[in-house]
């Protein structure tokens, strides 16, 4: 019964209408991610209303810790995604499972390893990212219960990716939906009930992943994913193993990157300002994520969508619901630039009274945003590479976006435009990034378009 709900599945999406199927795949996903976006951003809000600015600076100087452990979790998940869906693509469930349950391992010895250094290092971690004398004792409060939660979200996060890749995007949506649910219900009673502070949002946030990882295995054994741990699907397979992690690689390069660039734009904000700014920095970063995370899950659900077409060969289907993704990934961001250009003091306003921060947020969050309608192509630009199993091109052009281009703008940009010119480095790679993204899809198209004749011939 479940082979054939499986195959029934497969068929669908590589004959259902596109746009149709985009939706279905995404729709899960977009409210999945927009749920998760919600951790940072309720912890934000409440943390600037109970807190204060300076707790709000802490979690803006915690947070390229936190991308680290989001970068494991999608190197796993996006890398064995990739394989489960192609192999799925091929009716190979064996390969898929074996896949799903190297993951798994993947991710208990990679965490377990990373955890310990940063539990004994993590006062020196906070000083070398940024933490002032006066941000630094709420910034340790944060880390010290955080990382016990280091395992849990790399889990779900990895676990979710699997989860969509065997066609199940509604079922990839719920842990993430109780574990933000649970957050935005436990925040408010740690800080104002409890009075934890900013150790009560890390405690409510750890406990709300435990409870997703504990939904996830339930769902394992109960529910009717194709994934059953045993001894064939949990034997330790190192050149399965390798490939999830090459395949995965970009995703978690990217992420390391985004770690530290943030490690250096937060110390070039408080060279050329102060600790109000890097939390301003933190509040803009918590509002472009609500838009990101939505460009996110429709770029996971075109991502499955890709890997099967792509594996059956029906390469018009991938160029098609290429350019379906790339459309409503567009509205989206375009969406994000009208809220966050015309109505900065309004958003500012939810996270902070203080009329000195929404007075100096302003003009930062008009300039990072200035480009963000192109960010929907440049996010389904990369993916379409790492989901037809083309790793390079996609790491090639998030290092260009980020070490070429990033990197050199937070440096030289300030030197010109002072404050500003941190702030400016932003849109400046976004549009370069855009240019190079262009030509790496144009081309590896034209490959997909002779493919497309190349069978055309053939019939």
């Amino acid at each position: 019964m479940k082979l054939h709900s499986m195959e029934s599945q497969r068929k669908q999406i590589l004959s259902g209408n596109l746009r149709m199927l985009l939706f279905k795949f995404s729709l899960p996903g977009v409210i999945g991610m927009v749920v998760s976006a919600l951790y940072n951003f309720v912890d934000t809000i409440f943390v600037g209303q109970g807190v204060g600015s300076l707790a709000i600076a802490a979690l803006t100087i915690v947070f390229p810790v936190q991308i680290v452990m989001l970068a494991i979790g999608l190197m796993i998940g996006v890398g064995s995604a990739s394989i489960i869906s192609r192999a799925l693509g091929r009716n190979d469930h064996e390969l898929a499972a074996k896949a799903g349950g190297n993951a798994f391992i993947l991710n208990i010895l990679i965490n377990s390893v990373l955890m310990i250094p940063a539990f004994i290092f993590s006062d020196k971690i906070l000083i070398f990212f940024g933490a002032s004398k006066d941000v630094l004792p709420y910034a340790r409060d944060y880390i010290s219960i955080i990382l016990f939660g280091f395992i849990f979200f790399s889990f779900s996060l990895a676990a979710n990716h699997i989860i969509r890749a065997e066609g199940k995007p509604r079922a990839a949506v719920y842990p993430m939906i109780v574990g933000a649910v649970l957050n935005i219900i436990l925040d408010p009673i740690f800080i104002f009930v409890f009075k934890m502070g900013v150790k009560g949002v890390a405690l409510a946030t750890i406990i709300s992943q435990f409870a997703s990882c504990v939904y996830i295995v339930i769902y394992t054994f109960y529910g009717k994913s194709i994934f059953r741990p045993g001894v064939s699907m949990l034997t330790p397979d190192l050149r399965m193993m390798k490939n999830i992690l090459f395949i995965g690689f970009p995703s978690f390069l990217m992420a390391i990157i985004d770690s530290v660039i943030f490690l250096i734009y937060n110390r070039a904000i408080l060279y050329y300002g102060s600790d109000l700014y890097v939390a301003i920095a933190g509040i803009v970063i918590r509002i472009i994520d609500l838009t990101v995370m939505p460009i996110l899950g429709i770029s996971y659900g075109f991502s499955t969508i890709a890997s099967f077409n792509y594996g059956a060969k029906l390469y018009s289907r991938v160029r098609r619901v290429f350019s379906e993704a790339i459309l409503w990934t567009t509205v989206i961001a375009t969406v994000g630039f009208i809220a966050t250009m015309f109505f900065p003091r309004q958003l500012l306003g939810i996270f902070s009274n203080d009329p000195e921060l929404i007075n100096m947020g302003v003009l930062p969050m008009r300039i990072i945003v200035v480009f963000l309608p192109i960010l929907g192509f440049l996010i389904v630009g990369g993916v379409i590479f790492q989901s037809i199993g083309k790793p390079l091109p996609a790491l090639i052009i998030e290092f260009s976006r980020q070490v070429i281009f990033l990197i050199p703008a937070i440096f030289i940009l300030p030197l010109f435009f002072g404050l500003n010119g941190v702030m400016l480095s932003w849109p400046v790679s976004d549009f370069l990034s855009f240019l190079v993204t262009g030509a790496f899809v144009f081309y590896e198209f034209r490959i997909i378009n002779r493919g497309i004749i190349a069978g055309q011939k053939e019939a």
